[in-house]
């Protein structure tokens, strides 16, 4: 139907567009924390904290948004969440102590939380299970192109305004698309049935028509042992992620000697490699479909880990080098990063429980990219840069055995 149809693309364009800018309300910390440390004297040990208090509230938010997600719609999940985190963005780049960094990042990070159950919710709503690894890899670029622009855009308005404005030009443009979700995305009244995988299991196929059928759904996903691996593998993936994210330009500049508005740019080719390899690991998901979606996701940290160890090694011979290697290390992470927190855990959630199945994965990888602040500024003080990407390397690894028992066939019911 045109009006269907209509109303499809518009949710998939506007959940898109909300994903990509939640992220310029995160990126502006990353790049300013040389800057804050130099005016300010806040230390490296404090910096690493405020990160933390932000991805504490980021994975309880998590599990907490995942469950609020599937009862009150994406639309008000969005569309509010992100004017909470744009007041607290604006609080942010008014404040001089570290104290009141703190605080509200945090609060940030709660408010941050409620992106991707909120948008992966909408899409699972629009999409069918045929497609969805299709549809979801071309959708999820949303993190890498909001990642690119939001520190494109921080770290312009850093070197022309200072970095308050790097916190306060964000927060207008936060605000105005969560206004434009609050008025124009809309729901279907059901979601269309998942078909299960081969090997793949997925535990409702049908809309529940009660509150009590709702809560049942949520229930049988998180008793799920294949969500359990989804969220083990998932604490390793964002732990080595979020490190990148948060600390790459401070390492640039650092350690390499980049000045702070071209180790902002160098960084982006992580995140721009990350855009191929969320496309064409989701495409290659629906295709070979007698692969489940977590063997292919194991398949890529392997060679993640390898594009680490490439990095340890040449990272620092030329620019060139240090943005292929970058781009490289992005390509294998983000693949599997997209496909476990999206479309493998939406066939796990179905239409009844996919922001549950989303926020719970996503949860638990929050738990590992909570611990990343500690890891980071831990080995790289006591052992050197290069030490750490050691460390990734054995995450990376660790993160592709955790997805071994979700590669056997599943015996009868899947939701138990």
């Amino acid at each position: 139907m045109p009006g269907a149809r209509r109303h499809r693309y518009t949710a998939w364009a506007l959940t898109w567009l909300a994903y990509a800018t939640y992220y310029t309300a995160r990126k502006g910390f990353s790049v300013s924390k040389k800057t804050i440390q130099d005016q300010l004297g806040v230390s490296t040990w404090t910096l690493g904290a405020i990160d933390t208090a932000y991805l504490g509230a980021y994975a309880v938010g998590q599990f907490l948004n995942g469950i609020i997600g599937d009862r009150v719609g994406a639309r008000r999940l969005i569309g509010f969440g992100m004017l909470l985190s744009a007041a607290c963005c604006a609080a942010f780049g008014a404040s001089s102590a570290a104290v009141l960094f703190g605080l509200f990042f945090c609060v940030n990070g709660y408010a941050q939380s409620t992106g991707w159950p909120g948008t992966t919710r909408a899409m699972a709503e629009w999409t069918t299970y045929k497609s969805r690894g299709t549809v979801m890899a071309f959708w999820a670029t949303c993190y890498q192109v909001g990642g690119i622009a939001a520190t494109a855009i921080a770290g312009r308005l850093l070197g022309l305004y200072g970095w308050r404005w790097a916190f306060w030009g964000p927060s207008l443009i936060v605000a105005s698309v969560g206004i434009l979700v609050l008025l124009l995305l809309r729901s279907p009244q059901t979601a269309p049935p998942s078909k299960p995988r081969a090997n793949e299991p997925n535990p409702e196929v049908e809309e529940p028509t009660t509150a009590a059928e709702r809560r049942a759904a949520q229930r049988a996903v998180i008793r799920n042992k294949t969500i359990w691996c989804y969220g083990g593998s998932y604490f390793c993936i964002k732990l080595i992620r979020y490190s990148l994210l948060f600390w790459l330009p401070f390492y640039l500049s650092k350690a390499q000697g980049y000045d702070e508005e071209t180790a902002a740019y160098v960084s982006t080719a992580f995140e721009a490699g990350g855009i191929i390899g969320v496309i064409v690991l989701g495409i290659f998901s629906d295709r070979l479909r007698g692969i489940p979606r977590s063997g292919l996701a194991a398949a890529s940290l392997v060679l993640l880990a390898g594009a680490l160890l490439v990095y340890a090694l040449l990272g620092e011979a030329s620019t060139g080098a240090n943005m292929l290697c970058l781009g490289l290390i992005g390509i294998s992470l983000f693949g599997p990063d997209s496909l476990l927190s999206g479309a493998a855990a939406q066939d796990l959630g179905g239409p009844n429980a996919a922001a549950t199945a989303t926020g719970f994965v996503n949860g638990m990888g929050s738990v590992g990219a909570m611990l990343q602040g500690f890891v980071t500024a831990g080995v790289s003080k006591a052992y050197g840069w290069d030490k750490l990407f050691i460390v990734f390397v054995g995450l990376a690894l660790a993160g592709s055995v955790a997805l071994v028992p979700t590669l056997r066939k599943p015996r009868g019911a899947t939701a138990s």
